[in-house]
């Protein structure tokens, strides 16, 4: 397999090639941008581009889809049935447990909602997995987004799913650096908590302007933080770090 990406500079989004060879068969997986760089790619590597994977709708994975389309005009569009509306120039859907193949890459979506409700996951060739806006390196996604669901959907995305794969598997997130299912479940703050290796905090903060408690202000993909925190009625969310002020 051959995995080739590319990262905005304003977004921090990645943008992935996935390939079984050189000359053979590859998906895009997003299309934030920019795109240049990965259609060069595939033409100096003579592969055929099969299919354009979205995980979900958000902007900053699909800002550079009509570029792609340019180039290889006809590719199929899949995303999730609940998002197909949401993007137009979407061909298609993908359906969790319902494999794609691309040449020699067998691909298996996995449904991981949370950040949205149509969020998917790529699964390919059982040994590397696409993560979109669910799992990142060090950190997780959030649930105040458009299209959101729920922190108890995202919890079960990446416990139930995504970290019950192998852990030598290579996780590609939708935003800067690649990592691992074993060293999410070692380092990952959200995740130690989860898996009851480390405590909840229990401070007072403002969260989105209301009184709440902060469970855990965690690092961020962009250098920034995202908050873990706890309403009064006991309800859980994930919330941008930068809306939450801690008490003195």
């Amino acid at each position: 397999m051959i995995v080739e990406r590319s990262m905005s500079e304003q977004w921090l989004s990645n943008t992935y090639v996935v390939a079984d060879e050189l000359g053979g068969h590859a998906v895009i997986v997003d299309a934030g941008g920019p795109v240049q760089p990965l259609l060069d790619f595939l033409r100096r590597g003579q592969m055929e581009l099969t299919h354009v994977l979205l995980t979900h709708h958000h902007h900053d994975h699909v800002a550079e889809l009509d570029a792609v389309l340019d180039a290889h005009p006809g590719t199929p569009v899949l995303i999730h049935q609940l998002e197909r509306e949401m993007v137009a120039r979407a061909t298609g859907m993908m359906s969790p447990g319902e494999v794609l193949e691309s040449g020699a890459l067998v691909i298996e979506p996995i449904h991981t909602p949370g950040h949205t409700a149509g969020m998917l996951s790529l699964l390919v060739d059982e040994t590397d997995v696409f993560t979109g806006d669910t799992l990142f390196k060090g950190s997780v996604g959030g649930v105040r987004a458009p299209g959101h669901t729920t922190y108890a959907d995202l919890k079960s995305s990446i416990m139930d799913k995504l970290l019950k794969l192998p852990g030598h598997t290579r996780i590609h997130p939708g935003h800067t650096d690649p990592t691992t299912v074993a060293d999410e479940l070692e380092h990952n703050r959200f995740v130690r908590i989860w898996r009851g290796l480390d405590p909840e905090g229990s401070q007072p903060c403002r969260a989105m302007g209301d009184e709440a408690t902060l469970i855990l202000l965690g690092d961020d993909y962009d250098g920034g933080h995202k908050a873990w925190i706890r309403w009064p009625d006991g309800s859980d969310d994930i919330v941008p770090g930068s809306q939450v002020q801690r008490a003195p």
